[in-house]
């Protein structure tokens, strides 16, 4: 049965068929199999047909309608667990399922963890994942007035591809990611801004907001930090091709 679902993974144009069918098989069989497979090969991303996706070491539930975690932004969630400690505030603005945060809390215990995102399906997925609050809203309308100047750790994986780009997405990302997920406007950087612009008023002192952003991107997102009022910084990966900026909020 296997080498028979491989073949079909692989005519449907599955890269890593070997390891989607293995996924497959221990998440139904029978008819509930045959059914998973028909959504996989009819295009639909394999996490949602699987309902996980794995992220940096955690099994990150995800459903139909929610951004679907990237391998690369795991180095958003390790940038921001080294800076965090126990009992620090860690603010996971556009949280979508909540992997990034989710992340720094299994890497950093004792963190008090807050997640928000403007989606109500991401939000919904997001209480599932998170061990700490979630909220629903726009960005820092979302968060408890409490928060303001006290969040030690802010990070963000907003929507950074331009309106333009879109249309080359892979069609797994196309047709079935939700686009407030995706689109960042002309450049891509217009929740980027937003966010910079915001974030001065609840960083605590000393305090670090972080965003994933793209190579090329990158120039224009320390910009946007350093109209915020913060210090920037650009780290990478090569490794995972990530790229995120750093800028932190002075005493």
């Amino acid at each position: 049965m296997e080498e028979d679902l491989v073949v079909r993974l692989r005519a449907a144009g599955c890269v890593f068929a070997e390891e989607e069918a293995r996924l497959l098989l221990e998440a139904a069989g029978g008819d509930a199999l045959e059914a998973l497979v028909r959504r996989r090969v009819g295009g639909e991303p394999l996490e949602y047909v699987v309902g996980w996706a794995q992220f940096a070491g955690l099994q990150v539930v995800v459903a139909e309608g929610v951004f679907v975690p990237r391998r690369r932004s795991e180095f958003l969630a390790r940038c921001a667990a080294d800076l965090a400690r126990p009992g620090d505030v860690v603010v996971d603005l556009c949280c979508g399922a909540g992997a990034v945060g989710a992340a720094v809390a299994a890497w950093v215990p004792g963190v008090s963890l807050h997640a928000a995102d403007v989606d109500p399906a991401a939000v919904a997925v997001a209480r599932r994942n998170v061990p700490g609050a979630v909220y629903e809203g726009d960005l820092y309308a979302a968060l408890p007035g409490e928060l303001r100047g006290r969040v030690d750790v802010l990070v963000a994986n907003a929507p950074y591809i331009p309106t333009g780009e879109i249309p080359l997405l892979p069609a797994e990302a196309r047709l079935y990611e939700p686009p407030v997920a995706l689109d960042g406007g002309d450049d891509g950087l217009d929740v980027q801004r937003r966010i910079a612009a915001g974030a001065a008023g609840w960083l605590a002192p000393g305090g670090t907001l972080l965003i994933e952003t793209s190579e090329r991107q990158a120039p224009l997102t320390v910009a946007a930090f350093e109209a915020g009022r913060l210090e920037a910084r650009v780290e990478t990966c090569e490794d995972l091709a990530a790229t995120v900026v750093l800028g932190s909020h002075a005493a």
